[in-house]
């Protein structure tokens, strides 16, 4: 009766045990303390529930019913320590002899859809709460399966964050007006699977999370919240992404779009800095230049840096300062930085107009987005423009026209100075939750935990 698979039973030690008063009714007749090789302990505990009056009364027709026989029902309780604990209480079987129908003792600790008590339950909870610990982990401490503390956890966050909608259940509208958005798309499986995430700017929190990357998530978004509750709201912070902004503009004309200086920036080192370097390096090779073109390896991180921080790792490396402390026991010698990189840099930009253009787009795109004035932001994106088509290179081409398509949203940065940091953020955050759990096949699940995730951070 007490042999359990996963252990070797080494010592079984009858007794009894005395139980809090939230085991309501609950009537201790013997405990057997089982202690596995391990050392692990496990509690045995047998009893019967009392019977109150109204258990006898009938639901149906409330006449007194007679009793029917016992049943037996194992619960999990609370553990302490390294302990687990079942409990084997005894529940009354009734029959009415008016409708002739059987009823079965309630017991009044048990939870609800789960074969525990209510203090288990809570201690799986409070776990939960406290955002430390995975659900593995709070699973070993309370002595139940994953799949358990998981639908638990489940049915929490469904209950803080969801509300019924006929038989499916829908996001609870926000509770309080949001002045500024951020939306922004993130990777949610493999096989080019997307999801996008609105957040509120001011406190971090998600607002509406849904499957795809398309304009009918605004569309959605929009429909949940009602026009009265988007007329609050001044702008919204986001990538150049085309279908996030048409459905602004189609639905809420007044929201100003905002394209922050991080995915401005972004575009520039990727698709200019990087592919000139890289059709430079081919184009001396082609002309058997094999030197120069040896030369331009690895300088993208001196093309991409800023002269303020190719100066500072000059300086720490005059000083001597270590990249990697390196390994005795591994023979592994230390690695002391590098110096001459302004050098390479003054160079780079003397020998090749290209780099030289790249140098002062990266001059005007830092001061665009130091001012606070419009015009001034104006001034200085025109001067990239001119620049770029003055190279005429088809990168350089082509980062212009990037800008000129998005010239209000980001000309708006400089009054709102919105800044898409927080939902990058989140993004993070969303890498490091997925990779913690290692996985989720629950979407519904892993979304409301994205959403609890913004509200207990940012808390």
């Amino acid at each position: 009766m007490h042999t359990n698979c996963s252990v070797t039973i080494s010592q079984i030690i009858p007794g009894t045990i005395v139980y809090p008063e939230s085991l309501t009714g609950f009537i201790n007749q013997t405990t057997d303390l089982i202690v596995s090789d391990s050392g692990q302990l496990f509690y045995h505990i047998y009893g019967e529930q009392f019977i109150t009056p109204e258990d006898s009364v009938c639901p149906c027709c409330k006449t007194t019913m007679h009793v029917h026989g016992q049943i037996t029902r194992v619960l999990k309780h609370e553990s302490k320590g390294n302990s687990t604990c079942r409990i084997f209480v005894k529940v009354t079987r009734f029959k009415c002899p008016k409708c002739h129908k059987t009823h079965v003792q309630q017991i009044p600790y048990e939870c609800p859809n789960h074969r525990m008590t209510t203090d288990l339950y809570k201690q799986i909870v409070y776990h939960l709460e406290r955002h430390d610990l995975s659900l593995k982990k709070i699973a070993q401490i309370c002595g139940v399966d994953p799949h358990t503390v998981k639908a638990i956890d489940k049915d929490r966050l469904s209950k803080f964050y969801t509300t019924e909608d006929g038989s499916h259940r829908k996001l609870k509208k926000p509770m309080e007006y949001s002045r500024y958005l951020g939306i922004d798309e993130f990777k949610l499986h493999n096989h080019h699977q997307y999801a996008t995430h609105i957040i509120d700017l001011d406190t971090g929190h998600i607002l509406w999370i849904a499957f795809g990357k398309k304009k009918q998530i605004v569309y959605d978004f929009i429909n949940h919240v009602g026009y009265n509750w988007m007329r609050h709201v001044k702008a919204v912070s986001c990538d150049m992404n085309a279908y996030f902004y048409s459905a602004f503009h189609e639905k809420c004309p007044w929201i100003q779009v905002v394209y922050d200086r991080f995915h401005l920036i972004k575009n520039f080192n990727d698709k200019v800095i990087s592919m000139v370097r890289k059709d430079e390096q081919r184009r001396l090779i082609e002309e058997g230049n094999l030197c120069k073109a040896r030369s331009l390896k690895q300088t993208r991180y001196i093309l991409l840096s800023s002269p303020e921080t190719l100066e500072r790792k000059d300086a720490l490396a005059s000083q001597g300062t270590l990249l990697d402390s390196g390994h005795v026991l591994f023979r592994k010698e230390p690695k002391i930085r590098k110096g001459g990189l302004m050098k390479k840099y003054k160079q780079l930009l003397k020998e090749n107009e290209l780099f030289f253009a790249i140098d002062l787009i990266k001059e005007e795109l830092k001061e665009a987005y130091a001012t606070s004035d419009e015009n001034t932001m104006a001034n200085h994106l025109t001067h990239i423009v001119e620049i770029c088509n003055a190279t005429k290179n088809e990168h350089f081409k082509w980062f212009s026209n990037l800008i000129l398509k998005h010239w209000n949203g980001l000309i708006s940065h400089a009054i709102l100075r919105l800044s898409n940091g927080k939902i990058e953020g989140i993004n993070n955050r969303i890498k490091t939750v997925r990779r913690m759990s290692y996985g989720f096949r629950d979407d519904e699940y892993f979304f409301l935990k994205l959403i609890d995730m913004s509200r207990y951070r940012s808390a």
